[in-house]
């Protein structure tokens, strides 16, 4: 068992944790989620022992071991890959090395034969003769088969599944888990949800991937209001269930405050009269009794997101014939044909992504097709979101300004509205775009999108830059549009509960073109789901 007793952190003048009392026990796993700058990753590393708290402490049940997954991608440059596993439990990668240094002098004395007996006692208490095979098998599972190859010879997607072997080896009896299953392979990501469904001890692990979340948690930790909030279940359970309560406290404190409406005109109408004073007194106390809910500003904010077209769509929605396109003697797309029905929502997916891109700003008339062609129908109206916003958001002026530009209302009470259901509020809406972040470059676009009334949508990556909430959101928004959407996205649960059709474009640029789910997909075809790596979007 770990747990956080009284948990303060004050950074500056702000408290980023207020008194927090939380206790995480064996047998379960705990998801950390709460909004951008909540803490998170700061508290995994209270809980480590990385960071220390301004007052209160962590306790950790004495004897058990605690193991981090770190994402130092050259601390280990020199050791093999083996190795750096290995070292996911520091005593016994030290007693294996020691062992070593005894074993290769050339003057083997009694006392080297005494200490070495000490080691390996220890060595086999530990199950050290089981070390390689388990750390092989942690590789194996993750796609490694380079065990003896050194750190920094690996790339960048391999060093990360190693330092995830690292984290796994050796059954920890605590495990902390950041961002996991950042650039793993589906397969990876597969294997890591069984490995930690059969984990018997602690786990507990932030990530922005709500599916994974879904499949591996049994509790959700929620960081608001400077304290953490115990749920048992997984995140779509936790999500229904604060919607819920919250839901329920606004509908008692609306009951509430008619009741004092009707009390307060109760009071001022017979107060006076003779007859109904004893009324009024009995009023007034009923009056006192009554306290509102204490709705607190939470830290998680979602934006209100809500496409509707201006005209329903037909039945021609867009046909392509023998596309092609050739780029510096590259082929990118090699002669793709499909026809898009008008209740279609078509997720691509795959490791070609540059190929999609390319699609989708072919559509756009941003490119010029090599070969091929492509016809929109007549009741059509498209409205794009770019991977790569290029120089749109370059010019000095204000949010407000630069929106005005892309709606036919001329009011600008009506667009600074518009922005506030977009989290821009107050002042935010006269912030100059050029020095926005990216999530708040991707709700001004979001925003452009709303306002054009278009009943074709074309989404290259809105996930990325996006919290939890904005991609909730988001998913919601497109789930219920009654147009065509074409997208792309790496988080799988947007996928899966969007798309009714998946399409990819292999690397020869062919396309493969399936009306199926994304689940269903990836369960049709075991090669894609090792070529294509998972990769939260930056937030």
């Amino acid at each position: 068992m770990i747990s956080a007793n009284n948990i303060t952190l004050r950074l500056g003048k702000r408290a980023l944790f207020e008194d927090v009392n939380i206790k995480f026990t064996e047998g379960n796993c705990y998801g950390l989620i709460g909004a951008n700058g909540a803490g998170k990753s700061t508290f995994l590393k209270i809980l480590s022992g990385e960071m220390d708290s301004t007052e209160g402490e962590v306790a950790i049940t004495a004897g058990e071991r605690l193991s981090f997954l770190k994402q130092d991608h050259f601390q280990y440059d020199d050791c093999t890959v083996l190795d750096t596993v290995i070292r996911g439990n520091e005593r016994l990668y030290e007693i294996m090395k020691e062992k070593e240094a005894i074993y290769a002098k050339p003057d083997f004395s009694e006392e080297d034969g005494i200490r070495v007996s000490e080691l390996e006692a220890d060595f086999a208490a530990m199950d050290g003769w089981e070390a390689e095979s388990d750390a092989e098998s942690l590789l194996n599972g993750l796609g490694v088969s380079e065990h003896y190859a050194l750190m920094k010879d690996l790339d960048g997607t391999q060093k990360v599944k190693v330092l995830l072997a690292q984290a796994l080896f050796g059954n920890p009896d605590i495990l902390l888990l950041d961002e996991p299953t950042n650039h793993l392979d589906l397969d990876a990501v597969a294997w890591l949800e069984e490995f930690l469904n059969n984990f018997e001890n602690t786990v507990i692990v932030v990530s922005h991937d709500r599916h994974f979340l879904n499949q591996v948690c049994t509790h959700i930790a929620d960081i608001d209001f400077g304290k953490i909030t115990l749920f048992t279940g997984n995140y779509d359970f936790w999500y229904e269930s604060s919607q819920l309560i919250l839901r329920q406290k606004q509908e008692s404190n609306k009951k509430k405050e008619e009741k004092i409406k009707e009390l307060k005109e109760f009071i001022a109408r017979f107060s006076a009269n003779a007859s109904k004073s004893k009324q009024a007194t009995s009023r007034k106390k009923a009056l006192e009794k009554i306290e509102l809910e204490e709705l607190q500003a939470s830290s998680r904010k979602y934006p209100y997101i809500d496409f509707k077209p201006e005209r329903s769509i037909g039945n021609d929605v867009l046909e392509v014939t023998d596309l092609t396109y050739v780029e510096d003697g590259e082929t990118v797309l090699d002669g793709i044909s499909f026809l898009l029905g008008r209740e279609d929502k078509v997720a691509f997916v795959g490791p070609n992504e540059h190929a999609t891109t390319t699609l989708f700003r072919i559509l756009m008339e941003e490119l010029r097709e090599t070969g091929g062609r492509f016809k929109f129908g007549l009741t059509t109206s498209r409205s794009y979101f770019p991977k790569e916003p290029g120089n749109i958001f370059d010019e000095k002026i204000s949010i407000t300004d630069w929106l005005m530009q892309y709606t036919e209302e001329r009011d600008v009470t009506y667009v600074r509205g518009f922005l506030g259901r977009m989290l821009f509020s107050g002042d935010d809406s006269l912030k100059k775009i050029n020095v926005l972040s990216g999530g708040e470059k991707v709700r001004c676009l979001l925003s452009k999108m709303m306002m054009s009334g278009a009943n074709i949508l074309i989404l290259d990556e809105p996930t990325n830059h996006l919290d939890m909430e904005s991609i909730q959101a988001l998913n919601n928004a497109l789930i219920k549009f009654p147009g065509v959407v074409l997208f792309t996205s790496h988080d799988h649960q947007f996928v899966q509960s969007t798309a009714n059709r998946i399409m990819e474009i292999t690397p020869a640029g062919t396309l493969i073109d399936k009306m199926c789910t994304y689940d269903e997909y990836m369960a049709a075809d075991e090669a894609f789901r090792k070529r294509t790596v998972w990769t939260a979007g930056e937030k």
